[in-house]
Formats: structure tokens, C-alpha cells, sequence
């Protein structure tokens, strides 16, 4: 199964609105017991997330996976910073890209794949203002000529 296929759980939507994404890695996650359940019932939120890399590790912050309902006094912390499991090639790669200007390593996607939770993370670069406005008029012409079409056809 290609990266990016799986059971979709949670997708960051304003990672493609605020970064030009220029690369994706598909990563494993380390997690607790009580995580793997409430990411299967989908109480998972990549929205203010990021990720960092610290002493040759990557680390997932502010990534929000909520208690598990019928967890007890083993609940885990919310928002724990989370290891992610990448190959150490694939580290150094992203510490050397995230050190040239404006560079930042965003989740975009999380799903389950083959039993494994796995997220999607870009290597972006920020967008300005102007280039949000440019998006989102291609975005409203492509709508419009998809809307005249449809019309015409019928």
C-alpha cells in the first residue's frame, strides 16, 4: 500500500492552506496502551501540531489524542510529545532541510495501515499572504468551471 493510503483518521487541513508542501515521509508512532484505542474511535486533533527534532530523534508536540473513555488511572496525557519512528537516514534529512529559510516539518495525515497508527508529515515551506489569496482563487475558478460544466451538461 502506497504512503498516504490507509484508514484515514485525522487530516491537518491548514498545513495545506499555510505551507507549500514540498516532500512527504509516512512515520510510525510510539504510543501508550489507551492511545492506539481512542486514535481507532478517531479522537485524534493534528490541527496546532508540529514536529521537532531533538538529540537525533523526531518528536511529534501538540498533537491532541483524547483519554480513552474506559480507560482508568493508565489514561494517558492528551498532549504528551509523541517519538516518531523514522529511519536515521531519514532524520538527517529533514534536520539539514528544516535548516534552510522558512523550511518546517508539519503532520498532515494520520490513518491506520496494515494495524499501525502511521502519520503523514511534509517538509513545507510558509506561504505569504499573497499566496493564499492566489490558492484560494484558483480554488473558486476551478469550482466555478466544474459548476458550468455541470450545467451545461444538463
Amino acid at each position: 500500500m502506497p504512503k498516504g493510503k490507509g484508514n484515514a483518521i485525522a487530516q491537518n487541513k491548514k498545513a495545506g492552506h499555510d505551507y507549500f508542501i514540498e516532500d512527504t515521509i509516512e512515520a510510525g508512532l510510539v504510543l501508550n496502551g489507551t492511545e492506539i484505542k481512542s486514535i481507532r474511535k478517531g479522537k485524534v486533533q493534528l490541527k496546532d501540531s508540529y514536529i521537532q527534532i531533538r538529540n537525533g530523534e523526531a518528536w511529534v508536540s501538540n498533537m491532541h489524542i483524547s483519554p480513552y473513555e474506559q480507560g482508568n488511572i493508565f489514561n494517558h496525557d492528551p498532549i504528551r510529545t509523541r517519538k516518531l519512528l523514522l529511519h536515521k537516514r531519514q532524520i538527517q534529512q529533514l534536520n539539514y532541510d528544516i535548516k534552510r529559510d522558512g523550511y518546517t516539518i508539519v503532520p498532515l495525515k494520520m490513518y491506520i495501515k496494515d494495524g499501525y497508527a502511521k502519520l503523514l508529515i511534509g517538509l513545507g515551506k510558509g506561504k505569504k499572504n499573497y499566496d493564499k489569496r492566489q490558492d484560494l482563487k484558483k480554488k473558486d475558478a476551478k469550482r466555478d468551471m466544474a459548476r458550468a460544466m455541470k450545467d451545461r451538461q444538463h
